[in-house]
């Protein structure tokens, strides 16, 4: 199945993009795709409603926005470095065990929503992402059952200003957290629909010319161990959501770095998970 939720922001419903391509509103006894969503019987509902033929579904325009395709989580998890060719651009070794970071709720946004670049932002940089969505809550499970804890996948860009990030003491999260910094979406693939999550291609381009283009292959950590270290220091709830890092061909990395101005156009994807269109606006 493929979750969506459209309308106007702050206002979205929730809907299913059908295997004929069509989007449909699903019905409101379903409720939005929250963590109660998540963490009952929802998918399990939803996926029964679609195999009866949608009965009484209303299409959605092709043209009405995409938001985000859950409500907001509770929390986003990044896995920094994750790829070693990666690392490797940003002049870091490849780590030992996972790195871990936060990315601010409010970042969360639809996959087509402007890129607000940040006043004072000098270093805003873009990074194509696999996300993990939980299911259900984890808290210290291992790795052998760690993938029955994800409910579905999602493209996500994890924008950086990398001056706050790298050139400002404290944590990764000051570079992580503006507004528009994490776009998800168009939609939520679920596990069975997406299969193995580690032989997608996930590519990243800027005003048409290609920077980013990689597999999920070449993780360092692999999703069941992402998800299981990370639940040894924290509970994960449903509708949680873990970015597993980028590969490399980010600003960043490049002689001379190359960062994003306003009017520029960032497209990425990922096989199965869609695509997203971002123009680059100032604050």
């Amino acid at each position: 199945m493929k979750l969506i939720r459209y309308g106007e922001p702050g206002a979205e419903k929730p809907g299913t993009q059908l295997e004929d391509g069509r989007r449909v509103g699903i019905p409101a006894e379903f409720g939005d795709y929250d963590e109660a969503f998540f963490d009952g019987d929802g998918l399990d509902r939803l996926k029964a409603w679609i195999d009866e033929g949608a009965p009484g579904a209303v299409e959605v325009d092709a043209n009405v926005r995409l938001g985000p395709p859950s409500c907001r989580p509770s929390k986003i998890i990044c896995v920094g470095l994750n790829y070693s060719d990666h690392a490797k651009e940003s002049g870091m070794e490849p780590p030992s065990e996972p790195v871990l970071f936060f990315k601010a709720t409010t970042a969360y946004q639809g996959p087509n929503d402007e890129l607000v670049i940040p006043a004072g932002s000098r270093k805003t940089d873009w990074e194509v992402e696999l996300a993990v969505v939980i299911g259900k809550r984890a808290k210290s499970v291992p790795a052998e059952s760690a993938l029955d804890y994800v409910a579905g996948y999602v493209l996500h860009n994890d924008y950086s200003e990398r001056e706050w990030q790298l050139e400002k003491q404290g944590q990764w999260v000051k570079g992580k957290s503006a507004d528009t910094f994490a776009p998800c979406g168009p939609w939520i693939a679920t596990s069975d629909e997406v299969g193995d999550p580690h032989s997608l291609r996930l590519w990243l381009t800027v005003n048409g010319e290609k920077k980013q283009d990689g597999n999920t292959a070449n993780f360092l950590f692999n999703v069941p161990t992402v998800v299981s270290y990370i639940s040894r220091f924290m509970t994960l709830l449903p509708g949680d959501i873990i970015s597993t890092g980028t590969p490399a061909g980010v600003g960043l990395g490049f002689d001379p770095p190359v960062f994003l101005k306003p009017g520029d156009v960032v497209e990425l994807g990922i096989d199965g998970l869609g695509t997203q269109r971002q123009v680059a606006i100032a604050e």
